[in-house]
């Protein structure tokens, strides 16, 4: 057991005494103060504080001459409780049922002799870890989430009523947007952080700025491992989005009216991937490939054959709205035939790459692009991962090639994801995100609603709502009305517009990350089949909404 203890000058005697009585019982790190001289308390709380939060000590022990200010500093730091006591029950408590982790004490309020009293109660004291008290510890921890911007309140009411909103909708609403997730409150913390500041052209090492050496360390990080997590040669971790990620790709190994063959977007493909509103339809000669009209699913024999007669000089593969599993050991043996790239775009399926529950594209293709949210569930931003042959190009094409000074904030953040994707419990989320999906899935498929492809391999799906009379912008309103998000989406061989569509796009990237599981997607898929065979009834919409939300307020959002 490792104890920090720290005091001003009000409180050395009582510091003191808890140092050396204490000493038989755990490591004891003094972190001052060493003399009777006046200083500012807050100097040893931060220090203190600081390592209960970064994880160094068990426990920390303040002390000035009230208390009150230790105390104040102290329970600024997140992950830290501080409990300002007088008594020994209350130290006992403040640990059982508030799981203290610094206990603060004032030299006038308490004698030496009795502190100590206190101090061996409270780190003998487990947490209670009843339901009731364990509720309140989160709630006590992070204060609505709104603890982490309270600062705006005053600043920026008017910005901080948007994040108000946009909390209390994630809190209460089912959110199957399958493009979506929620990014943990460690990448959040470096994507507000002050990395935010640094203008850094360039990469580490050779940035067109001074002062970098801090993004430096941190971009390199992010670098490093992103190619230890997927296996890549070489990663660039600048790109602002997937977007970019892909013009960059594009820039650093075609030119202007070169030809790529790629899936189609109303089968299932990307804006990015050459739609003729996209840059990408607009700068190069775009040949889409479908999916087959009976099985809804890719035909690579058929893939083949069109690719040896266009011959393009990429191969993309990757899409948003496929849910099946993809081949890529077949699509290198298409690229090799034909001579071409082959480059994938994982973004919807990077977390289910890095949580081994999908096939990696790294091993067969020549470069790969990615968000670093949705299912990875980091921050919004892109990355591209590519054979070490192609590292300067695509370095070059980013910057100055097409950005300027990175976003190093969310660079810190991506690193921060990619730790995350390495953790065991990563593993077990994207497991459970797939096993979700197709239990969501089934659930849907048994009250009656046509599946396009007939199922799902990953994390989302399609449902044909419009082979039971609706169109997916009727469907998705409805749901919307009901507490559940969902997307219009064109189905393969659509025959409405893009903006009504015949189908909507069902993920379980967040719900996963909430901790839900297949008890919860029998009850969601319920719910949209209730809501779906009713679309007029606001009966049911209300009663729905009323009943999702207390499923999800059951699952607090990280």
């Amino acid at each position: 057991m490792k104890i920090a203890i720290g005091s001003d000058h009000g409180a050395f005697e009582l510091k003191n005494t808890l140092v050396a009585g204490l000493a038989g019982r755990a490591t004891v790190i003094d972190v001052g103060t060493n003399t009777k001289d006046s200083c500012d308390y807050p100097d040893f709380a931060i220090r203190v504080a600081l390592a209960v939060a970064k994880g160094e000590v068990d426990y920390g022990i303040l002390c000035c001459t009230t208390g009150i200010g230790v105390s104040m500093v102290a329970g600024r730091f997140q992950n830290v409780r501080a409990a300002l006591c007088q008594t020994v029950d209350a130290a006992i408590v403040s640990r059982q049922h508030n799981g203290a982790n610094v206990l603060c004490m004032g030299e006038k309020a308490v004698s030496c002799e009795y502190a100590l009293k206190m101090a061996l109660a409270f780190i003998d004291t487990p947490v209670d870890m009843d339901v009731r008290h364990a509720r309140r510890r989160w709630k006590l921890e992070r204060g609505g989430r709104l603890s982490d911007v309270s600062g705006l309140a005053a600043d920026d009411p008017e910005v901080f009523a948007s994040i108000v909103a946009q909390t209390e909708q994630e809190d209460t609403e089912i959110n199957l947007i399958a493009s979506e997730n929620t990014s943990s409150r460690a990448c959040r913390e470096a994507a507000g952080s002050v990395l935010m500041n640094k203008y850094a052209e360039g990469y580490p090492g050779k940035r067109w700025y001074s002062g970098c050496l801090p993004v430096d360390a941190a971009e390199e990080l992010a670098r490093k491992r992103a190619c230890e997590l997927f296996g890549a040669d070489h990663a660039n971790v600048q790109p602002h989005c997937g977007s970019a990620a892909n013009m960059a790709a594009y820039f650093a190994t075609i030119k202007p009216g070169d030809t790529i063959l790629s899936m189609s977007l109303d089968q299932g493909g990307h804006l990015s991937h050459g739609s003729p509103v996209n840059f990408s339809g607009k700068l190069y000669n775009i040949v889409p490939y479908t999916v087959d009209k009976t099985t809804e699913r890719l035909d690579y024999d058929a893939l083949e054959k069109q690719a040896l007669e266009v011959k393009p000089k990429i191969l993309l593969t990757g899409a948003s709205a496929y849910p099946r599993a993809l081949d890529f050991k077949r699509i290198r043996e298409i690229c090799d035939k034909v001579g071409c790239l082959m480059m994938v775009d994982m973004a919807h399926i990077a977390g289910l790459v890095a949580g081994g529950v999908h096939a990696s594209p790294v091993p067969y293709a020549d470069i790969v692009t990615t968000t670093t949210h949705k299912t990875l569930r980091g921050p919004r931003g892109g990355l591209i991962l590519c054979k070490e042959q192609y590292a300067k190009a695509i370095d070059s094409a980013v910057f100055p090639g097409m950005q300027g000074g990175p976003l190093e904030n969310i660079i810190a953040a991506k690193a921060v994801c990619f730790r995350e994707a390495m953790q065991p419990a990563f593993k077990e989320y994207a497991a459970q995100l797939v096993k979700n999906c197709a239990v969501l899935c089934k659930t849907v498929q048994d009250r009656g609603y046509r599946i396009v492809s007939g199922g799902t391999d990953n994390h989302l799906f399609l449902v044909d709502v419009k082979s039971r009379g609706m169109t997916g912008k009727e469907a998705a309103a409805a749901l919307d009305a009901a507490g559940i998000v969902v997307n219009k989406n064109t189905i393969p061989y659509d025959t409405e517009s893009p903006f009504r569509t015949s189908g909507i796009r069902v993920g379980t990237a967040s719900v996963t990350t909430r901790g839900m599981k297949e008890p919860e997607m029998i009850k969601i898929g319920t719910w949209i089949a209730d809501v779906l065979d009713n679309l007029a009834d606001t009966s049911i919409q209300e009663r729905v909404k009323r009943e999702a939300r207390e499923l999800a307020l059951q699952f607090p959002v990280p």
